[in-house]
């Protein structure tokens, strides 16, 4: 027991909450506008137990991935279709790639669905109803999607096991802890919605990328990147992702003010001829 209280340990646990606090805000920002989705008396509800037994199925993943992670890393199809398609398929690839197309599907109906009139007069609630469990559910599910690209990178630093729970239970309490409070945000401000809806776009992206390399990352061989008409599928770097959410946000606390600015002048215009 003694052994797990090294400052070795304790800078990777340090290292590991941050990890989980920084690639759990996406995470976070779906599970807000999902738990909309479901009835106004049960949303608090909805986000609480999702979240719960989110991060208690992760526990358990990461579990079964310490054990069998050499299992999972190991490619099931190898396509050769020189100059077409080539590369290896592994666990990781598919659960990226499923995991991308979800969130960009999510995204993209989301979207088109407050450009569409009847949008125009109903609020966050109307015509996108779902019941609790199947929130529950969707959360649950895409908190596991997200969750496998955080505890591969957690692997990358330690495979102490109780070390890696830890980190994942206090970031567990963080997104109880926030996930109210981002949800009212967001109800406040429904134009923030549009962003988080446009980040999960890039978040998917990002996931589709990550399915490139995976097989040949985990095996420690280039040749089993995955090929597209002699293309190198490459993954968007971090700093590229972070870079692009920077990007979004200062553009719409941009945009706001200005839309503000303009706002005030035309009443103060009004106000004046009147």
């Amino acid at each position: 027991m003694t052994d797990l209280f090294t400052f070795e340990n304790l800078g990777n646990l340090a290292i590991l909450i941050f990890l989980q606090a920084v690639l759990g805000f996406d995470n976070l920002l779906y599970i807000s506008i999902e738990s909309q989705r479901a009835p106004k008396d049960q949303q608090k509800a909805v986000r609480f137990w999702g979240i719960l037994i989110a991060v208690g199925l992760r526990v358990v993943l990461l579990f079964v991935m310490i054990h069998l992670i050499e299992a999972l890393a190991k490619p099931f199809y190898i396509f050769a279709w020189p100059g077409v398609l080539e590369g290896a398929v592994n666990f990781s690839t598919v659960i990226f790639i499923i995991g991308g197309f979800f969130l960009m599907y999510t995204a993209f109906k989301e979207i088109a669905h407050m450009l569409s009139l009847d949008n125009l007069n109903h609020d966050i609630d109307g015509g996108r109803k779902k019941s609790a469990a199947q929130a529950i559910l969707l959360i649950v599910f895409m908190n596991l999607i997200f969750s496998f690209d955080s505890i591969l990178s957690a692997l990358a630093i330690t495979d102490v096991f109780p070390i890696l729970a830890t980190a994942i239970l206090i970031s567990g309490a963080a997104m109880l802890l926030l996930a109210d409070g981002v949800t009212e945000f967001l109800k406040r401000n429904r134009m923030y919605e549009v962003l988080g809806l446009f980040i999960l776009l890039i978040v998917g992206v990002v996931l589709l990328g990550e399915a490139g390399p995976a097989a040949a990352h985990a095996m420690h061989d280039d040749s089993l990147k995955i090929r597209v008409f002699g293309h190198e599928i490459i993954p968007m770097s971090k700093s590229t992702f972070y870079f692009s959410v920077i990007v979004l946000v200062i553009v719409e606390l941009v945009q706001t003010g200005y839309q503000r600015k303009l706002a005030a002048k035309r009443a103060h215009e009004q106000s004046r001829d009147v």
